[in-house]
């Protein structure tokens, strides 16, 4: 029985293009929600938040069969802490996927006619916010890693979607969750940016979420294995591990 994953360049490019598109969706659903309902704070989130939701769950089924669809550092991280993601694999995966993000966030202000960049002025970094991404970051994990550890990857894609669309309401930081996204979104001075001096913060928020969220996986999941963390989100080798022991966005 095969598991050898897919070739490390055909991995990464699903990486760079599906960190690309989600960047462009999160980026470009916000810029249009702030053209077609101005001065609608609130509908302006849920179109953003609906539109994320829908096409996060998108990009997983797209290429969770390649490379895991993580599209977040954080996932790949944890991934690679779990034993999951070889940790040469993660060097690669972690700059890829930031790429993706930068290049999806000038795609998307190019699809709206704006500045290929525009650094944000929306500073974001309070610390209530920050705890925001602490929760957001440590939820997305435990989602993930959740599904693995019990056998249902094939929910990974719609719960994921359902997470990351929630968390934007019952968070105040409208759950980035995700470095590479927040890196991106500085490119962009609009509904869904966020100032560069606001980054750092984050940043830091999310990897302290992660090791929260690594923290609860191994306490609610102790008996995960490396198997199970090689198929996270939506494997590229599940078909090759029908029955495995138990991440962006």
């Amino acid at each position: 029985m095969n598991t050898t994953p897919p070739p490390l360049a055909r991995r990464l490019l699903a990486e760079l293009l599906g960190s690309a598109l989600l960047a462009a969706v999160v980026v470009g659903s916000g810029i249009a929600a702030q053209t077609l309902s101005p001065n609608q704070i609130g509908l302006q989130l849920f179109e953003n938040a609906a539109a994320t939701g829908l096409g996060l769950y998108a990009l997983i089924l797209m290429f969770g069969p390649v490379s895991g669809a993580h599209f977040n550092p954080v996932v790949s991280l944890i991934d690679a802490t779990l034993g999951g993601l070889r940790r040469r694999d993660l060097l690669a995966y972690i700059p890829t996927q930031i790429v993706g993000c930068i290049v999806g966030v000038i795609l998307a202000n190019g699809m709206f006619a704006l500045a290929a960049i525009s650094i944000s002025t929306h500073h974001r970094a309070s610390p209530a916010h920050l705890l925001a991404e602490v929760i957001a970051t440590a939820g997305l994990l435990l989602v993930i890693f959740a599904l693995v550890r019990s056998h249902r990857t094939s929910s990974a894609p719609a719960a994921v979607g359902a997470y990351i669309a929630a968390a934007y309401w019952f968070t105040s930081s409208t759950s980035f969750a995700n470095p590479a996204i927040t890196v991106g979104r500085m490119f962009s001075n609009t509904f869904a940016g966020i100032a560069p001096a606001s980054v750092p913060g984050f940043v830091i928020a999310q990897l302290i979420g992660a090791g929260v969220g690594l923290a609860l996986i191994r306490a609610l999941y102790p008996d995960i294995t490396p198997v199970d963390a090689a198929t996270a989100v939506l494997p590229h080798n599940a078909a090759a591990v029908p029955a495995a022991e138990g991440a962006l966005p």
